[in-house]
């Protein structure tokens, strides 16, 4: 029921994406709505520090949001057999990401934290870190980008469990309404043997936290 469901979802988000990319508005477009809220909130689009601004917000916007031209199925198709007997924990920590959220489009930037349970075969170490960067380069809360994180590794490598913890700091919380800088956010999610075993749980918090300096 859960791979049903699971399969009901990415279809969904993929007839969503896919209208949306049909309805996308032009590069000229996207720089004339610069113009208008640089008008609105009070500034001359005109003026001479503001002329190239528009081109240099819509160029921004294609690295912030790269994470939409693109999916994770690339980045985690080739995996690796040769590793023995091995079949215990595989960590990746400290993974650096920014994001921007989706009520107020302002950065949150933090860091996550990715351990699996492999069978039989692993991916290359640098593809954890670019599966992270893939979905937080899109609009969203830290709670979607913790569960995209986990589903996307869970059904290509199939693994004995994932476990995955975000931490970061809200801009949106820091610049606007209650101002409040340095406040941290932490969620997380689990599957299979980290899900089912609260002593793994346990063991990836203890190896997240006793490995710091």
């Amino acid at each position: 029921m859960d791979a049903v469901l699971k399969t009901l979802m990415r279809s969904a988000q993929n007839e969503i994406e896919a209208a949306a990319a049909e309805r996308r508005p032009s590069r000229e477009e996207a720089e004339a709505a610069v113009r208008t809220l640089i008008a609105w909130t009070g500034d001359d689009p005109t003026r001479e520090g503001l002329l190239d601004t528009p081109k240099r917000v819509v160029r921004a916007y294609e690295e912030f949001y790269s994470g939409y031209r693109a999916g994770p199925e690339a980045i985690l198709d080739r995996t690796f057999g040769e590793i023995g007997n091995f079949d215990d924990m595989v960590m990746v920590r400290d993974i650096e990401f920014y994001s921007h959220c989706e009520h107020h489009m302002v950065p949150f930037v933090g860091k996550a934290h990715v351990a699996y349970f492999p069978v039989e075969r692993v991916v290359g170490l640098s593809k954890i870190a670019r599966i992270v960067d893939l979905f937080a380069r899109r609009l969203q809360t830290q709670e979607h980008l913790t569960s995209q994180i986990i589903t996307a590794i869970d059904e290509a490598l199939k693994p004995r469990g994932v476990a995955v913890l975000i931490e970061a700091e809200h801009m949106c919380m820091a610049m606007r309404g209650v101002r409040k800088q340095g406040a941290s956010t932490v969620t997380t999610q689990f599957t299979g043997v980290f899900r089912d075993d609260p002593q793994e749980q346990v063991r990836f918090m203890s190896l997240l936290r006793g490995m710091r300096p």
